[in-house]
């Protein structure tokens, strides 16, 4: 009988032991209600006593959670429809109030973090979504820590994964790419075009200064050009000596026109007196010839009364 009794207190001690004794895990702490209150002490990790059918233990894990935004659809300020979609990243600091002052936690926070993204939606550009993240990030991570401080839990980091644009949004996007592509490509190419510029006029100043290395650089061009195995060799005139022709030709003296040619001269009509059938009596000359011909008569009467 007494040791029916024993095995009978035996018995109901481990029960007891096994009611009563829970197990905390390392990412775990455990909020205890006595009689429905929350008592101000967190249990730690291990073993941890509790009043059987007085006592009840919530458990609340304090590892970072990651969690997914759905995909949602908005407009943005420039009135294009886009779909973003995020991940976000937070723990629980004070498991107390995470597991007081809201039902479930990981409900509410996905409902802020989805709210909070169309708003983010509505206040962005396209060009802010696609290339300045980094501050919706911020500000989106901003929005949902504000009611998530007062649950003890803390946002560590937002971020947008990814942003679905209509078909004909991404073709009018690959044309602008393109176009800034190829005005990239002719300023390039210009400025390429300016630098040979300046780099030509800074080697012929040179090769003006010394006409010798003229010579050498056409022999190595003439080196480059028999190093392909042609049959035709190019061999370019210096410009010297056709500066020394033009020289020459510019300082030959001019042969003055002292004879009138005689093709100009045949073929010029002679201009002789018009003959006429009239009894009109010629004038007598005027001028030189009048005087001319009055010294030959002087002359020749003189010697005719010569004896």
């Amino acid at each position: 009988m007494i040791t029916t009794i024993v095995i009978g207190l035996i018995a109901i001690l481990v029960a007891w032991l096994v009611v009563s004794v829970r197990v905390v895990n390392q990412v775990e702490r455990g909020v205890v209600f006595r009689f429905g209150k929350a008592q101000q002490e967190i249990r730690p990790p291990g073993l941890t006593f509790l009043i059987p059918v007085v006592d009840r233990m919530k458990k609340v894990n304090i590892q970072i959670v990651t969690m997914p935004v759905p995909t949602q659809e908005g407009i943005t300020r420039d009135n294009v429809s886009v779909q973003v979609d995020a991940v976000a990243y937070f723990r629980v600091e004070e498991p107390m109030r995470a597991a007081i002052a809201v039902q479930n936690y990981l409900f509410a926070i996905e409902q802020v973090a989805q709210t909070s993204l169309r708003s983010i939606i509505g206040k962005s550009d396209l060009d802010d979504l696609l290339s300045n993240r980094e501050e919706l990030n911020k500000g989106l991570a901003l929005m949902i820590d504000s009611p998530a401080l007062g649950w003890g839990i803390h946002i560590d980091r937002v971020e947008i994964k990814d942003v679905h644009l209509p078909e004909g949004m991404k073709r009018s996007i690959a044309r602008q790419a393109e176009a800034e592509r190829e005005r990239r490509a002719r300023v390039i190419t210009a400025d390429g075009e300016f630098q040979a510029a300046q780099r030509l006029a800074d080697a012929s100043a040179i090769m003006n200064e010394a006409p010798g290395a003229l010579q050498l650089r056409l022999l190595q061009t003439m080196v480059e050009v028999a190093a392909e195995k042609t049959s035709t060799l190019v061999m370019p005139v210096p410009v010297e000596l056709l500066r020394f022709f033009e020289r020459s030709a510019n300082s030959a003296p001019v042969p003055e026109a002292t004879e009138q040619p005689a093709s100009s001269a045949e073929e010029e009509p002679e201009r002789q007196p018009a003959v006429t059938n009239s009894a009109t009596p010629e004038l007598a000359p005027s001028g030189r010839s009048f005087d001319r011909s009055a010294a030959e008569s002087a002359m020749k009467n003189g010697a005719s009364r010569t004896p």
